[in-house]
């Protein structure tokens, strides 16, 4: 048994401490610490993100600059001295004022543009995309904990199983020796228990380091420090017992429910969307533009002395539209267009391999769960039987009437029946568990 836990979790766990974790704690402990879908609820913060940046292309636009400009050498013009007065001539005259300062803002605003319209539908269809990947992923975490949960619950119960054999055979190798000095039994009968006894022994090394991996890895899916004790109630495994025993109404598949199949549905959505935003490059497109800048410009660098200033200031503004008319691109839409109805058709057959996958695990865990659950009733009475032939040779050996042979045959045909006991009773937890996940219920099992 180990020691009791101290969990120091994040969240709601803070400060969390208990002797044992009941599965549903372990699933509400992995589904708040678990790494892999903290990141993956960070991709669903991002889609919301990015649904915020398409919308942004909806809404107006607008900008605002300055500029200072000091034209130390000015650009020369060659105009006819006749201008001037000064005819036969040509005479070069610098063009503009040496300080020139410009405050601009610009807006722009589209009116009609199909493309962005569409992006806004496909930008929140994505971000119920991210927001089914992070419940996917939670159902996964949920899976794995619980397969993890009940493995390592039979692999506690098989090095109970060894214990309890450890004990017999010990008490049994203490009684013949024991009779070995004082000349009543065969020094190779001991040789033979201790043999058996270093085997249980090893056995039962085995099944505590196999115990601990799964106890480790039970940790890490719950996002678990491997430095952090965990126990999980005997109680467990009682009620594993007590459930197995006839098959419930599972039902049938409601595709629906499947988080895999609503994914594709929404993926098909998306392409949907991706095709026909293709088709809107064929539309025109319209957008109102507004411009407004205020200029300074003077010889002198005096334009903030005020009435004193040889500067001279004046604004300029104009507002205007721009539509844009598509005409021909060498098809390059049209193969867009093309390659999205493609991907759709392969969404679709996507959709239907999926479904007869799913189809066919709902029909293979419910097989298994009866295979399983006939398999628990035979391993049941034959631990029972194990058992009784057990006690009867060893009854029989302590009154001299079965040899050694028989009672460690005995012995171990009792410790492979409690093993494929123990063994069946986690294949029928797994195989009711794919039903569970079959029918999308896998949330139900937090309850």
């Amino acid at each position: 048994m180990l020691t009791l836990i101290l969990l120091v979790g994040i969240g709601g766990y803070n400060t969390y401490a208990q002797s044992e974790l009941s599965l549903q704690e372990c699933l509400k402990y992995a589904l708040t610490n678990n790494q892999q879908l903290a990141r993956i609820r960070m991709e669903e913060d991002m889609g919301r993100f990015k649904t915020s940046e398409v919308r942004s292309k909806a809404l107006p636009q607008v900008n605002a600059s300055g500029q200072y400009t000091n034209n130390i050498k000015k650009q020369v013009l060659a105009v006819p001295g006749e201008l001037i007065q000064e005819p036969g001539k040509t005479v070069l005259l610098e063009a503009g004022t040496t300080h020139n300062i410009t405050a601009s803002g610009t807006l722009t605003q589209t009116i009609y543009d199909q493309s962005v319209f569409t992006g806004l539908k496909a930008a929140r269809a994505g971000e119920e995309y991210y927001s089914m990947q992070s419940a996917q992923s939670e159902e996964t975490v949920i899976y794995n904990v619980t397969q993890l949960y009940y493995s390592t619950l039979v692999s506690r119960e098989k090095m109970i199983v060894l214990d309890a054999n450890i004990e017999k055979i010990g008490k049994l190798v203490a009684t013949t020796g024991s009779q070995v000095e004082s000349g009543l039994a065969r020094k190779i009968d001991l040789d033979r228990m201790r043999v058996n006894l270093t085997n249980y022994k090893t056995q039962r090394t085995q099944a505590q380091n196999q115990y601990l991996v799964q106890l480790n890895q039970l940790k890490q899916q719950m996002g678990m420090s491997m430095t952090s004790s965990i126990d999980l109630p005997h109680t467990s495994f009682k009620e594993i017992e007590s459930k197995a025993v006839a098959a419930l109404d599972y039902g049938g598949v409601n595709l629906d429910n499947r988080i895999e199949y609503r994914l594709l549905k929404k993926q098909e959505e998306l392409q949907e969307f991706q095709k026909k935003a293709y088709k809107a490059e064929y539309y025109p497109s319209l957008a109102l533009a507004g411009n407004y800048s205020y200029n300074g410009i003077s010889n002198k660098f005096d334009m903030f002395k005020g009435s004193g200033s040889t500067a001279s200031w004046y604004s300029m503004a104009n507002v205007s539209l721009t539509l844009k008319i598509p005409i021909f691109d060498g098809f390059a839409r049209r193969s867009r267009v093309s390659q999205a109805s493609v991907t759709l058709k392969e969404l679709s057959k996507q959709k239907e391999e999926t479904a007869l996958a799913l189809n066919t695990q709902f029909e293979n865990a419910k097989l298994q769960v009866q295979n399983n659950l006939t398999t628990i009733q035979a391993q049941k009475e034959n631990v029972d039987l194990a058992n009784e032939v057990y006690n009867s040779t060893q009854n029989n050996y302590n009154l001299g009437l079965a040899n050694l042979t028989d009672l460690l045959d005995s012995e171990t045909s009792l410790t492979e029946a409690q093993n494929n006991y123990n063994e069946a009773l986690l294949q029928y937890k797994l195989a009711e568990l794919d039903i569970i996940k079959s029918n999308g219920n896998l949330k139900s099992l937090l309850n």
